[in-house]
């Protein structure tokens, strides 16, 4: 029998839709607030509702999903409180300024006015209220709340008996004793659920921290405190219909729906991105057991970055992927509570993978050290590779004299034979960035061997002072029989160009260093910060050395907030060396199995007999794949995303005088809020005289452009016409068409 004496408000959240939720003792139907619920570029969805305890239960996406009740009909108890929820977080926010992921609350810390019942980082929560000038909290420690489980907390605030209680799970956990007869100061904020009063703002942008991620059920408000029996009955009735015991949540209830995006006229479909939020680079590539697998940092809580984890994907062929569970969380671990930033992957002595990742604990110095996870596989046998042990302490932790102390991150790992070997971003004083290498016969005690390669900074100021996100892999042999190599890295400073350079160059194991062919670094990409954050592997399927990176959506934070993501993946390349020694680029063969209709097929066709043939080829996820003679042309490429009246359009083209490939996104879009990501950008190919073949992969905002296997473009285009789908072939004189096919593309992702 549910226990009505005293209740002042009870959200039950069994709404099957809408964007309100009723209080049942009120009958107010409060507004559910939500970035989705009128969307600007998507169409609009409801706040989410997932199986409850109990009927349905709402979820909080953990950044822009609340409810907000004015403080004008808000009745706040003062001489007892009690506050009774099911609560299954789904992830923990950092908890800057200790302050709360509130389930409810209508307080002002500073003031000591009000109460809030919340979490904190790691699962740790709290009741919190203001008392006669003073600020007074309980805890239940030793009692964090789990992830993506229901838990029953309650909280009673009780002046007339001078007591405070917390409650899990129908037992008592905390109990604070507080000055008798002393009433919770009133506080005139907004009554919220999911988001904190105080909530602390994140730099420049509409991102406000300490909310709540995860689903609520049957939260109630009581004007007393509930006896502990009365929270026992209540916590049973509750489990009656489960037989007694708390039921567990699938997966599928509680992960993030990458569903609701999949009709964002913007959001790539067919090149890898997270369910939702914010992804940064994808990294730790490694084949097992049949399946790939790749990681990215994510940030579960919102399309902003601040709480990093390991993402997750999987794939069997590299072109179908699914999301798993992330692989990868902060810790109350005494390693990494601030973040698992970037690393690799590596086979351990058994074969099985292991992960190496930067562990950020911002009480340490330095902050950054390596930390180590290993694959349960031999334990469970579970092929997905969901579960991860950490080693407890820490591999690496840099040492003056190491590198730039301080600045020590992203290590990339291989094993050779019985070594281990450890590249790892870092400076040094006064040289510019460098790569760190160490060896390791266990994975876990590692020697240092000093800078793999340091560049000129003097010379090259382009490169900043410290290298991120390294990556080196074997290229084969050149036309003399010379054994290459090919060191990645993204550089950082302040006048740091941040794009993926190289250079091809030999490598001596022993010593560990790295001497380029050339030492002016090249560029993979000419897009200008769209195609960045470098990875890699080298395939043991096929033998293919592969890179994947993240490809920047160079958005607002704004537009991100009300989009619900941030960044998607390139898609994957192989790499190798071209006869005359420059490095090749290829898309993987695997994005074929994407294919969906060929929409057209010719050769040999003047500019207007082509153009006549694309009339009615139109779309916005597409692979093209043409090669044109220049005739008389001095400039030639095609037109994409092109309305019909010419209005928006992107021109993609080869300047013949300047061997440069130029993307002109000048009359891209008309949406005032793409102004600040237009304009021209490009390099130079050299193409030696050859005919220009362009692999072009066009994926809703996606443009990626491959130039003869020798350089890419990648960048972003944000049409505001739906009808913007159309493309001509452009040349400023006459030009042949020799072969031209294009497809419609499938998405990555099953919906």
């Amino acid at each position: 029998m549910e226990n009505k004496q005293g209740l002042i408000s009870h959200w039950s959240f069994d709404e099957a839709s809408g964007k309100e939720a009723l209080d049942h003792v009120t009958g107010i139907k409060d507004k559910i607030e939500y970035a989705l619920n009128e969307a600007r570029y998507n169409n609009s969805h409801d706040p989410q509702r997932r199986k409850g305890i109990s009927g349905n239960a709402l979820m909080f996406d953990g950044y822009s999903n609340w409810i907000a009740r004015p403080a004008v009909k808000t009745v706040m108890p003062q001489d007892a409180l009690t506050v009774e929820a099911w609560v299954a977080p789904r992830t923990y926010e950092r908890g800057i300024e200790a302050r709360l992921s509130p389930i409810v609350n209508q307080h002002d810390r500073e003031k000591k006015e009000g109460f809030v019942l919340g979490i904190l980082r790691h699962g740790q929560w709290s009741m919190q209220v203001g008392l006669n000038n003073e600020w007074v909290e309980i805890w239940a420690d030793g009692h964090s709340l789990p992830l993506n489980q229901w838990s029953y907390i309650v909280a009673t605030f009780d002046s007339r008996n001078a007591v405070m209680k917390l409650y899990l799970n129908g037992e008592e956990v905390a109990v604070k004793s507080i000055v008798a007869n002393t009433a919770i100061t009133l506080c005139n904020r907004d009554l919220m659920i999911a988001k904190n009063n105080k909530g602390f703002i994140l730099g420049d942008t509409p991102y406000v921290l300490n909310m709540y991620s995860g689903m609520i059920d049957e939260l109630k408000m009581y004007n007393r405190a509930l006896s502990p029996e009365e929270v026992r009955q209540s916590y049973r009735e509750y489990l009656t219909p489960y037989g007694g015991s708390i039921p567990a949540i699938p997966y599928d209830d509680i992960k993030l729906d990458r569903r609701l995006l999949a009709n964002d006229r913007h959001r790539p479909q067919y090149h890898i991105c997270p369910p939702q939020h914010w992804m940064n680079e994808p990294h730790a590539p490694i084949y097992f057991n049949g399946q790939y697998h790749l990681f990215y940092q994510h940030d579960p809580h919102g399309p902003y970055l601040h709480t990093i984890h390991w993402g997750h994907w999987v794939s069997n062929d590299l072109a179908h992927w699914r999301d798993l569970p992330w692989a990868l969380a902060p810790e109350d671990n005494g390693l990494d509570p601030d973040g698992v930033w970037s690393g690799s992957s590596a086979y351990d002595e058994n074969g099985v993978p292991a992960l190496f990742y930067t562990a950020g604990d911002d009480s340490a110095t330095p902050n950054q050290r390596v930390g180590l996870a290993r694959s349960t596989f031999l334990k469970d046998g579970e092929n997905d590779l969901i579960r991860w042990e950490k080693h407890p302490v820490p591999v690496i932790v840099q040492e003056k004299g190491q590198g730039f102390y301080g600045d020590f991150r992203d290590p990339f790992v291989w094993k050779d034979g019985d070594t281990w070997y450890l590249l790892i971003g870092s400076g040094t004083d006064g040289q510019g960035g460098t790569i760190l290498a160490y060896t390791s016969n266990n994975m876990i005690e590692w020697k240092y061997k000093g800078p793999f390669y340091i560049s000129d900074n003097k010379k090259y100021t382009h490169l900043g002072n410290m290298w991120e996100l390294p990556v080196f892999l074997p290229l084969g042999q050149d036309k003399t029989g010379s054994e290459k190599h090919i060191l990645l890295i993204s550089p950082l400073g302040p006048e740091a160009d941040v794009e993926v350079f190289y250079w091809i160059g030999t490598f001596d194991k022993v010593a560990m260093r790295f001497t380029p062919d050339q030492e002016e670094p090249q560029l993979i990409d000419l897009g200008d910060f769209h195609f960045t954050g470098p990875s890699g592997m080298v395939d043991p399927r096929t033998g293919r050395k592969l890179i994947f990176t993240i490809s920047q959506g160079v958005r607002t934070s704004e537009i991100n907030y009300y989009s619900g993501y941030a960044h998607n993946a390139g898609i994957p390349l192989s790499i190798f060396l071209h006869e005359d020694g420059r490095l090749g680029i290829r898309p993987i063969e695997e994005m074929e199995l994407l294919h969906g209709e060929k929409l057209t097929s010719m050769e040999d066709k003047s500019l207007n007999e082509a153009n006549d043939l694309l009339k009615e080829v139109k779309g916005d996820m597409l692979e093209i794949l043409v090669e044109l003679e220049a005739g008389t042309c001095t400039q030639l490429g095609m037109k994409l995303r092109c309305s019909p009246d010419g209005e928006e359009e992107t021109l993609l083209y080869y300047d013949m005088k300047e061997s440069a490939l130029i993307v002109d996104r000048n009359k891209s879009s008309l949406d005032e809020l793409a102004d600040w990501d237009k304009g021209i950008q490009g390099g130079r190919v050299e193409l030696d005289g050859a005919n220009l073949k362009l692999r072009i992969y066009l994926d809703r905002s996606m443009v990626e452009a491959y130039a003869n296997e020798l350089k890419s473009l990648t960048t972003r285009v944000y049409p505001s016409r739906t009808d913007a789908l159309g493309m001509q072939i452009w040349g400023d004189g006459t030009l042949t068409v020799k072969s031209m096919e294009v497809w419609e593309m499938k998405p990555a992702f099953e919906s």
